[in-house]
């Protein structure tokens, strides 16, 4: 089975291998059909009639995919927080309490969002995983935002959404930098700089979007005092959500197009047959290498079926849709219990929730020198927040009558461009070492330090309703 996949993904067809014809080896596969997908887990005996397989094929389906749901993980051991929560809020009403707990009942909901929305991944084309990903991918943060939004806490869906994309630039990459730098402390490692660029292409057009409502209402320079700010930014969300679709179709098309690309070498080969397989077999050995999903000594399958991912993915939803509601009505008597700003905590705690899964694996891929897919889960989540998250929350709000707009305050909007300004000199040599994740690591310091003395004006301050 891991030969056939070596072959498809360089687009050979292995049932063709028997052929005559070294040619026919590589002829590209239609993509838009989904390949047949093993689970790892026995399906239950047929045994006893259908009367009782029905009846005990069901339970044992549930069973099982209750115990890989929940008790897979270790970070699953947090989840008894969340219905702690809801009972601290009922009987105590200890809004401190309640944030914490809901914080931390949160963070094995998102990682198994993230789980489900992979084993999902399994049984459909790249397009349809590719949109996938792109929707569930910061899932978290779109349902504490539009839950923020709903309440009219305008301020908190802004700066929960700034925190997000600084966490996972200065803390998930600084962490994944250092620690790989630490383990692999004899060389340098490298990863693909031109990827990256194209990612800090686009949250350098994310900075710009915020910067122009921000210094248009700073200047006093409005053609219409108090709606053009809100008119400019989301004509702006309108313009980045469309990029940010061009971005995922190119992203999807190149990858076609490098298949196509083996396709144009090989017929410019010399006709020798040994030449021919010889070339063959280093394009298996060499995109065997290059691909994240290849790149495991063991065979990957999905853990679940289809439909049981289907209906994880609602299930999880609506318990963080649940708890969304207790964290993001906590928040503002959690402030006053903690004596910390609410800047604070919407900027530097509540990322902690969305970002959990993304540290983990980015430390975990960085440690094993798969840099390019740190980077990518770094680097690719900043960016699909600031191109995806956070223009739709604006649009939402433009829907239900909520005056989102994108001017973030000259304090958020210079923490943001300093922060992409940071990384991309770091990353511009395409090499890292501990010593750049050590300079994120600080840099992260000082921007929790700075909103831990940072408190809105009253002016703009939020107004629960």
């Amino acid at each position: 089975m891991g030969y056939n996949n070596n072959l498809r993904m360089l687009g050979f067809n292995p049932p063709l291998m028997k052929s005559s014809s070294v040619k026919s080896m590589i002829e590209l596969q239609d993509d838009s059909r989904a390949i047949p997908v093993a689970t790892t887990r026995n399906l239950p005996s047929l045994k006893g009639g259908p009367e009782l397989f029905g009846t005990n094929s069901a339970w044992s389906i549930m069973k099982a995919s209750i115990k890989t749901a929940f008790f897979s993980d270790k970070i699953n051991l947090l989840l008894p927080c969340g219905p702690l929560a809801m009972l601290v809020d009922q009987l105590t009403h200890r809004q401190g309490w309640v944030f914490m707990l809901s914080l931390l009942g949160i963070i094995p909901l998102a990682e198994r969002l993230g789980w489900a929305t992979e084993q999902l991944v399994y049984y459909t084309v790249p397009t349809v995983g590719g949109l996938l990903n792109a929707t569930f991918g910061n899932a978290t943060e779109l349902i504490i935002s539009l839950f923020a939004m709903k309440q009219g806490m305008l301020r908190l869906v802004q700066q929960s959404l700034l925190g997000s994309i600084l966490s996972n630039m200065l803390l998930v990459l600084g962490c994944a930098l250092f620690g790989g730098g630490i383990t692999h402390l004899n060389k340098e490692q490298m990863f693909n700089k031109s990827n990256v660029g194209m990612s800090v292409g686009l949250l350098l057009m994310a900075v710009m979007a915020l910067i122009f409502p921000t210094v248009l209402r700073v200047t006093n320079t409005e053609l219409q005092i108090g709606t053009s700010v809100l008119a400019l930014s989301r004509f702006c969300s309108c313009i980045m959500l469309v990029a940010y679709v061009v971005y995922i179709f190119f992203l999807l098309t190149n990858q076609k197009q490098d298949y196509a690309s083996l396709k144009e070498v090989y017929n410019h080969l010399d006709k020798d047959r040994i030449v021919q397989y010889v070339y063959i077999f280093l394009l298996i050995v060499q995109k065997h290498q290059d691909s994240p999903t290849a790149s495991s000594d063991n065979e990957e399958s999905a853990d679940i079926t289809k439909w049981e991912s289907i209906i994880w993915l609602g299930v999880l939803t609506l318990f963080i849709s649940i708890l969304s509601d207790y964290l993001v009505n906590a928040i503002e008597g959690a402030s006053v219990a903690m004596d910390v700003p609410v800047a604070f905590i919407s900027v530097i705690l509540l990322p902690i929730v969305g970002n959990a899964a993304e540290h983990a694996s980015a430390i975990m891929f960085a440690v094993k020198d798969k840099l390019d897919i740190s980077l990518g889960v770094a680097i690719g989540s900043s960016t699909q927040i600031s191109m995806f998250v956070m223009p739709i929350c604006v649009v939402v709000g433009w829907m239900i009558e909520r005056p989102l707009d994108l001017d973030f305050e000259p304090f958020e909007t210079a923490t943001l461009f300093m922060t992409v300004l940071v990384v991309a000199f770091i990353l511009q040599e395409g090499t890292s070492n501990y010593f750049k994740g050590l300079m994120l690591l600080f840099c992260y310091m000082i921007v929790a330090a700075s909103f831990y003395v940072h408190v809105d004006p009253a002016s703009i301050q939020d107004n629960p309703q």
